[in-house]
């Protein structure tokens, strides 16, 4: 796992801290926060931002919502959300 991929994970934490228990973000905010620090450009860093997300499904960390609903990481396809799982600490990762 490179720089870029621990500092998408850490960018989903930290943007998860900052918002309530149950709130989400979308994996884009992640890129754009990982981009303007590291001078890439955010579209590119959505697949790896979405990969980022699943490492941290599988930890426990985060669950990953379409249409509300928490899926499998594995199959979903299209727009997700990313939230808090529910015994997650805000620092878990």
């Amino acid at each position: 796992m490179g720089e870029v991929d621990r500092e998408l994970e850490a960018a989903i934490l930290e943007l998860l801290s900052r918002r309530a228990r149950t709130s989400t973000i979308c994996p884009s905010e992640a890129a754009r926060e990982v981009g303007a620090s590291t001078g890439q450009e955010w579209r590119d860093l959505m697949e790896p931002a979405r990969r980022a997300a699943r490492r941290l499904v599988a930890r426990g960390a985060v669950e990953i919502l379409q249409g509300g609903r928490v899926v499998d990481p594995s199959t979903v396809r299209g727009p997700i959300r990313i939230r808090r799982s529910p015994g997650a600490t805000s620092g878990e990762g």
